[in-house]
């Protein structure tokens, strides 16, 4: 028995078409021939920025710890010092 057949049998209302979830990206493309619209553009520079930036301040923290706290704490002994 189909499920229309069954919810008309139980008095039920018939179903609502499922909505669709994410809404199409109606932003210009870049060029005709390339899948990639500019709304994707500014977001691939947004992430790769932050990406950036949070590699930069982890190799600071890096640093710091090579060049000051491992010494301070007897982990390792600089050659230059």
């Amino acid at each position: 028995m189909g499920e229309a057949k069954r919810r008309q049998e139980q008095g039920l209302p018939p179903r609502e078409p499922k909505q669709k979830s994410a809404p199409k990206d109606t932003s210009p493309r870049l060029v005709t021939w390339l899948p990639l619209t500019q709304r994707q553009a500014t977001r691939f520079v947004e992430v790769s920025t932050r990406g950036a930036w949070i590699g930069i301040g982890a190799l600071a923290v890096f640093w710091v710890t090579v060049r000051f706290i491992g010494p301070a704490a007897g982990w390792w002994a600089l050659s230059d010092g």
